[in-house]
């Protein structure tokens, strides 16, 4: 259930006296990134300023993710489990999401390969508003978009000849070129991977 002012009366806050666990994921890469409680009054209060607030049992009070260090979790959405008595959040975190300093409470995890893609384009992101000296993806931002469309068409042809003519090895490693010079095109153009994906679901509906 998509959680909203609305329905949140919908919720079994009496199965934990008031209490909901709220686990909050990634929006981009899917990675799980804490996991905390909110009552009725957190909750509210996240979907009205839409930053992630919590219920603290040992303070018994409201608290606000980053209102202290500054590493808000900005939500995206709010989902019900089918008992609605648990949800899960996908937020764009601000800085690390653990206390610790790590970007999740559970940083043993590991992103599957396709979530890999949506971390290399966060890192390509920062490059472009960075632009480190030592940044080969910084460089190609410098050289402007059409350098930058030209290095994409020719890491398409290379794909198609290793294909024809070359080993599984040469194949993989010139795909490996097109997705990342693809993804650098994307963000110079202020496109993100999740447009692409919903123009394939839709095909896909089709």
């Amino acid at each position: 259930m998509l959680v909203t002012n609305e329905n949140i009366h919908e919720l079994a806050w009496d199965k934990m006296d008031n209490l909901i666990p709220a686990i909050i994921q990634h929006h981009k890469t899917g990675a799980v990134l804490m996991q905390g409680y909110m009552n009725q009054s957190s909750l509210e209060q996240t979907l009205k300023t839409t930053k992630a607030t919590f219920y603290s049992r040992s303070k018994q009070d409201l608290w606000v993710k980053g209102e202290t260090s500054g590493n808000f979790l900005n939500v995206k959405q709010v989902v019900a489990d089918c008992d609605k008595d648990s949800l899960l959040i996908a937020c764009e975190p601000i800085g690390p999401s653990c206390h610790l300093g790590t970007e999740s409470c559970f940083p043993e995890q590991k992103l599957t390969q396709q979530n890999f893609l949506s971390q290399l384009e966060e890192v390509i992101a920062s490059r472009k508003n960075e632009a480190p000296e030592d940044s080969y993806t910084a460089h190609l931002f410098s050289r402007g978009t059409t350098k930058m469309a030209q290095k994409v068409g020719e890491e398409g042809v290379e794909v198609a000849l290793a294909a024809v003519a070359e080993t599984k090895e040469d194949l993989l490693g010139e795909c490996a070129d097109l997705f990342y010079h693809t993804l650098v095109l994307l963000q110079d153009q202020n496109i993100e991977m999740a447009e692409v994906m919903e123009v394939l679901q839709n095909r896909h509906n089709k």
